[in-house]
C-alpha cells in the first residue's frame, strides 16, 4: 500500500508541475483563456461531478465548454442547460433512483386492468408473433427520460453549441459498433442514450438508430474537446480503479475487474490531454450505489478542494465570471395541441385517450408526466419520448412512440390461504388480437379449488370503452350449523358443522370511461349463477341424493359502478384515497324471485404519521332494498387473506362465514410500521354491525355488536405479499390465525 501510494504522490506532482508550465505560458500570453470540462462516466459514482463543479464555480472559473459520457452526460449536460449545481445537488438528492431505475410507475397510471395485473403475476414470459423474446434491458428508462424532458423543457434550440455553455456527449452505435458524437437533437434524448447502461437500460431510438452508454467506447471523451476552442482542460474521473487481490470475491467482481482494463488501459494518453485531472476518492462505492448520493457528492467537494490552488490559478486567468442565476424548473404549462410521430399503428384516439391531458388550459407539468405514465405503463410501447415546442403562450406536445412489438405473454402466480388453500395460476395474454387496442387476458387456477377468469378489453382511453368477463370461482368450508338454518329451509339436525361448496358463474358485459387519471365509471349488464352444497347433512336418503342444495340461483341485473383509486400500493398503503360504489338492480328474467337491489360501497384512506409509520382508515357499507331471501347473496363478514367475491368481506376476530345479514356497515383502522426494507408490523382493529334490515331499524347507530383486534407480520416478495396474522374477538372470546402467502387471486 505504501508503494502504491507513493507511486500515486509522485505521478500526481508531475501532473501538477506540467500544469504549472501550461498555466505560467498562459499567463503571459494575456488573453482571456476559455476552458473545457471533461466528466467521465461512472453511474452512481458520476454524482462526484456536481461536487467537483461546486468547488470550480467557488473558485470563479468560467466553463465554456462541456463535454461528458454517461453520468458524466447526464451531469454536464444539465449545468450545460443552465442549471447551477445547487439546483442539481438539490435535484439528486430528492431522486428515488431505485423507482426511476426499475420504470416503477406509480400505481395511479395504470387502468383498471393494468392494476390487476401488476398485484396479480409473479413471473412473466414474453412473446413476438408467438416466439419468446428477451427484453434488451431491465428498464424502459421511460422515468429517467421523463424527469430529463422536464428539465430541459425551457431548451427550444436543438444546437447543443447554443445551450448557456457548449455540450457535446458521447453515445454508441450498437449496431456499428463504433461511437459517435452528439451535437444536436433532443437533449434530453442525448443524455438518456449516453446514460443507457447495456442490459440494465433499453437501447435508445434517436432517428432510427439505436444508442447504448457511450462509456462502453469512450468514457473519457478528452480528445474530443482537444479539437474544440479551448486553452485548457479540467477532467474529472470517477471511473473503476483495478481492485486488488483481497476484493476480487466473486464472479462479477472478476468480470467488473476485465471490463475495467480497456477504460484503464485508454486513460494513458487520455491524462496527456488533460491539464488539470481530478480523481475523486469513490473507491468504496458502486456504479449503483445512489443510496449514498450524498456522500459521493461530498468526496468530490474534497477533490475539488484539493485541487483549489490549482483552480484559483486557472480564475486568475479569465475575467470575472458573471453570476449564475438559478433556472426556474418548468412546473406548468399549457400545451395547445398534441402531434403523434412514430411508427405505432395505434389509433390516435387511444394515444390521446391515455395521455389524458386537458389542452389551452395550464395545468401542472405533473399532470403531462402522469399521462405519458398511462401510456407506459400499458406495456404497448417500448418508450415514449417527446418534445414541446414553443407556440405563443404554450407548448405544442411532440409525441415519438416507439411500438411494443411483443404481443403475447404467458404469466405465472402461486398462492396459499386458508379458505382456497393452494393454488397455482397460469395467464395467457394476448394484444391486438382483433382489433389494435384490444386487450385478451384467461387465468386458469388450479389447486384444491379449480378457477378460470376471462376478460376481453377494448380500451379507449378515457373514452366509452367495452368490455366482456366471465369467470368461474369455487371453495368449499366448515361453517357452523346454525350459519345453515338461518339462512335456508333445511330442518334442524344434531350436527355441529357442515362442509359447504360454494360455486360462481359469472358473465358481464360493460362500458366504461376514465373520467379522471384515478376515477372510472361504468354499468353493464351481469348474468350470474350461483349454488351452495352440502354432502355432510343429505335430506332426502330415498332419491338417493348425494348432497344436500342449499342454494341454486340464476340472477340476472343491469348494474353500475363507480370507483377513485389514488392508493399507492394495494397491501401496504402509504398514502392515496379510495371511493368505490356499486349497485345491481336484479331482475328475474330466468329464475323466480322478486325484483331487488344491492347496494354497497367503500370509503378508505392512507396516510403516513411519521417516516415508517402508515395508516389505513376504511369504512364500508352494503344493504339490500327489497324481501327477496337468498342466502348466497347476504353479506358474509370473517376470515381474511383470500381474494373476496361477491358479498363475503374480511372481519379479523371471526373464522370465514360466521356472520352474515342482508345489512351491514363496518369500519377498519390499520397501523403499519414499516421497520425495515420488506418488512412490516401490522396492528388492526375492526368493528361492525351486520343484521337483516339493519338500516330499517336504526340498529346501525348502536354500539357494534361485532369487534375484532389482530396483530401481524408483514413481508414483500416477488412472489407477492406474506400475511402472519393473529386476531382475537371480545365477543367470540377466541384466538384465529390467518396465513396468506403471494398475491391474492
Amino acid at each position: 500500500m505504501k508503494i502504491k501510494f507513493l507511486i500515486i504522490t509522485i505521478f500526481t506532482v508531475s501532473l501538477l508541475s506540467a500544469q504549472n508550465i501550461d498555466l505560467d505560458s498562459l499567463k503571459n500570453s494575456n488573453k482571456d483563456i476559455r476552458v473545457g470540462l471533461v466528466l467521465s462516466g461512472g453511474g452512481a459514482k458520476g454524482l462526484a461531478h456536481i461536487g467537483v463543479i461546486k468547488k470550480i464555480e467557488e473558485a470563479g472559473i468560467r466553463i465554456d465548454e462541456i463535454g461528458g459520457t454517461s453520468m458524466g452526460a447526464i451531469i454536464g449536460g444539465l449545468y450545460a442547460a443552465g442549471y447551477t449545481t445547487h439546483q442539481l445537488d438539490s435535484v439528486f438528492r430528492q431522486m428515488n433512483f431505485k423507482k426511476l431505475i426499475q420504470d416503477d410507475f406509480p400505481r395511479e397510471s395504470k387502468t383498471y386492468f393494468e392494476k390487476k395485473q401488476s398485484v396479480r403475476y409473479a413471473i412473466r414470459l414474453n412473446f413476438e408473433d408467438f416466439k419468446p423474446t428477451i427484453p434488451s434491458g431491465i428498464s424502459k428508462g421511460q422515468n429517467i427520460y421523463n424527469l430529463l424532458a422536464q428539465l430541459t423543457a425551457h431548451i427550444q434550440n436543438e444546437n447543443f453549441d447554443e445551450l448557456p455553455i457548449p455540450f457535446y456527449c458521447i453515445v454508441t452505435n450498437v449496431e456499428t459498433g463504433k461511437a459517435e458524437i452528439l451535437t444536436e437533437g433532443r437533449l434530453a434524448e442525448a443524455m438518456a442514450a449516453s446514460g443507457s447502461i447495456p442490459t440494465l437500460f433499453r437501447p435508445v431510438n434517436i432517428e432510427d438508430k439505436l444508442y447504448i452508454d457511450g462509456g462502453v467506447l469512450n468514457n473519457y471523451p478528452v480528445e474530443e474537446m482537444k479539437k474544440r476552442d479551448v486553452d485548457f482542460i479540467i477532467g474529472v474521473d470517477v471511473q473503476d480503479s483495478l481492485m486488488t487481490r483481497e476484493n476480487l470475491k466473486s464472479g462479477l467482481d472478476i468480470f467488473t475487474q476485465v471490463n475495467n482494463f480497456r477504460t484503464i488501459n485508454a486513460m494513458e494518453p487520455k491524462l496527456a490531454l488533460t491539464d488539470l485531472y481530478i480523481k475523486p476518492n469513490i473507491s468504496d462505492y458502486t456504479i449503483m450505489s445512489f443510496d449514498k448520493g450524498s456522500e459521493i457528492i461530498k468526496q468530490g467537494e474534497i477533490s475539488g478542494d484539493s485541487a483549489m490552488l490549482e483552480l484559483n490559478k486557472i480564475a486568475a486567468l479569465q475575467k470575472p465570471q458573471k453570476t449564475k442565476d438559478e433556472l426556474k424548473i418548468v412546473d406548468s404549462l399549457v400545451i395547445k395541441s398534441v402531434r403523434i410521430d412514430g411508427d405505432s399503428k395505434y389509433p390516435r384516439s387511444y394515444i390521446v385517450g391515455k395521455l389524458n391531458v386537458e389542452q389551452n388550459i395550464k395545468i401542472p407539468y405533473q399532470q403531462l408526466n402522469n399521462g405519458l405514465n398511462n401510456l407506459a405503463s400499458t406495456d404497448n410501447f417500448n418508450k415514449i419520448h417527446y418534445s414541446l415546442d414553443k407556440d405563443d403562450d404554450g407548448y405544442i406536445l411532440s409525441l415519438m412512440d416507439y411500438e411494443n412489438k411483443v404481443d403475447t405473454y404467458l404469466r405465472f402466480g402461486a398462492h396459499y390461504d386458508q379458505l382456497y388453500k393452494t393454488s397455482a395460476l397460469v395467464n395467457f395474454t394476448r394484444k391486438s388480437l382483433f382489433l389494435k387496442n384490444d386487450h385478451t387476458s384467461i387465468d386458469f387456477i388450479i389447486g384444491e379449488n379449480l378457477r378460470y377468469d376471462f376478460s376481453y378489453f377494448i380500451d379507449k382511453g378515457r373514452y366509452w370503452s367495452i368490455g366482456f368477463n366471465s369467470k368461474y370461482n369455487r371453495f368449499s368450508d366448515d361453517v357452523d350449523f346454525q350459519f345453515i338454518v338461518d339462512n335456508t329451509q333445511i330442518p334442524i339436525a344434531d350436527v355441529n358443522e357442515v362442509r359447504l361448496l360454494f360455486k360462481d358463474f359469472t358473465n358481464q358485459l360493460f362500458v366504461e370511461t376514465r373520467l379522471f387519471s384515478n376515477m372510472r365509471f361504468g354499468m353493464g349488464a351481469e348474468y350470474k349463477h350461483l349454488s351452495a352444497t352440502t354432502n355432510t347433512i343429505i335430506i332426502d336418503q330415498n332419491e338417493n341424493n348425494e348432497v344436500t342444495e342449499v342454494d341454486n340461483s340464476i340472477l340476472t341485473s343491469p348494474y353500475g359502478y363507480f370507483k377513485y383509486d389514488s392508493l399507492d400500493d394495494v397491501y401496504f398503503p402509504s398514502k392515496g384515497f379510495l371511493f368505490e360504489g356499486k349497485m345491481n338492480i336484479y331482475l328475474p328474467f330466468f329464475d323466480d324471485y322478486s325484483e331487488f337491489s344491492i347496494l354497497k360501497g367503500r370509503v378508505s384512506k392512507a396516510f403516513k404519521i411519521s417516516q415508517s409509520l402508515n395508516a389505513f382508515l376504511s369504512s364500508e357499507v352494503g344493504f339490500t332494498i327489497g324481501n327477496e331471501d337468498l342466502a348466497s347473496m347476504n353479506f358474509y363478514l370473517g376470515g381474511y387473506g383470500n381474494q373476496t367475491i361477491n358479498n363475503f368481506q374480511h372481519f379479523l376476530g371471526y373464522d370465514f362465514f360466521t356472520i352474515s345479514g342482508n345489512s351491514y356497515i363496518k369500519g377498519d383502522i390499520r397501523l403499519d410500521y414499516n421497520f425495515m426494507q420488506s418488512h412490516h408490523i401490522l396492528a388492526y382493529a375492526n368493528f361492525a354491525n351486520l343484521d337483516d334490515d339493519l338500516f330499517s331499524d336504526g340498529e346501525w347507530f348502536t354500539e357494534p355488536s361485532f369487534s375484532g383486534y389482530a396483530l401481524g407480520y408483514g413481508l414483500e416478495t416477488f412472489l407477492g405479499p406474506i400475511h402472519l396474522v393473529g386476531s382475537y374477538s371480545p365477543e367470540v372470546k377466541k384466538a384465529e390465525w390467518y396465513i396468506s402467502i403471494g398475491y391474492w387471486f
